[in-house]
C-alpha cells in the first residue's frame, strides 16, 4: 500500500476509535448535538480518509467493473439517505440513546453507508472517463441536498423533537431545544459543506478534462 493511502486509513480509523471510545456516545449520549458530531466525524472525516486508504483495493476484479456503473454514487447516496432520515427519526433516535446496541447499529450503519459513498465516487472519480467523475460529483452533490434539508428541518422545528429535558453536551447544559438546533448547524456546517465540497471538487476535475480536450 503507498504510504499516502496507508497514512488517510490509519487516520480514519485513529479519527473512528476517537469518536467511539470518547464521550460523545457514552456520557453525553443524550445530547443531539454530541451524537450529531459523532455522526458527522464517522460520514464525512473518518469515512473518506478510510475510502482514500481502500482505494487501491478496489481498483481491479468485479468490484472495479461494478463500479463502472453511472448510477452506482446515485444509488450510494440513496443508501445515505434512507440511513441518515431513518435513524433521525424520533423513535430510532430515542432507542439509541437508551440502548448501546442500538448506538452500535447505528453507527456501524452510518459508517458502512459512509463507505460505500466514499468509496463509489472516489473510485469514479479517478478515472480518466469524465462521465464517471461527473456521476461521483452528482452522488455527492445529491447528498449534499438532502443532508441540508434534514438540518434545516431540524434546526427550524418549532418543538424539540428528541425530548423535552435538559440535556449535557461539551460540559455545558442545554435545553432539548438549543441542542437540538447547535445539533442541526453541525450538520449543515460540516457534512453539507464537505459533500458540497467533494462534489465541486470532482466537478472541477470534469470541467479541467474538457478544457484539455477542447485546447
Amino acid at each position: 500500500m503507498p504510504p499516502m493511502r496507508l497514512l488517510s486509513l490509519t487516520l480514519g480509523v485513529l479519527v473512528l476509535a476517537a469518536i467511539w471510545l470518547g464521550p460523545l456516545l457514552s456520557e453525553w449520549r443524550e445530547s443531539f448535538a454530541a451524537h450529531m458530531l459523532a455522526h458527522m466525524g464517522v460520514v464525512t472525516i473518518a469515512a473518506p480518509l478510510i475510502a482514500f486508504g481502500l482505494r487501491d483495493a478496489f481498483g481491479s476484479g468485479k468490484v472495479a467493473r461494478a463500479s463502472r456503473y453511472l448510477a452506482l454514487p446515485v444509488v450510494a447516496s440513496l443508501v445515505e439517505f434512507i440511513v441518515v432520515w431513518g435513524w433521525h427519526a424520533p423513535a430510532p433516535r430515542a432507542w439509541v440513546e437508551r440502548s448501546f446496541a442500538a448506538t452500535a447499529l447505528e453507527q456501524g450503519s452510518f459508517l458502512a453507508a459512509g463507505l460505500f459513498l466514499w468509496l463509489s465516487c472516489l473510485a469514479i472519480g479517478t478515472r480518466e472517463d469524465m462521465a464517471h467523475r461527473a456521476a461521483g460529483a452528482f452522488g455527492l452533490l445529491l447528498t449534499t441536498v438532502h443532508m441540508t434539508l434534514l438540518g434545516a428541518l431540524l434546526g427550524l422545528s418549532p418543538r424539540p423533537l428528541y425530548g423535552p429535558g435538559d440535556v449535557v453536551c461539551f460540559g455545558t447544559t442545554l435545553t432539548a431545544a438549543q441542542d437540538q438546533q447547535l445539533g442541526a448547524v453541525i450538520m449543515l456546517l460540516v457534512g453539507a459543506a464537505v459533500y458540497l465540497a467533494g462534489g465541486v471538487a470532482l466537478m472541477a476535475g470534469v470541467l479541467a478534462g474538457r478544457s484539455r480536450m477542447v485546447a
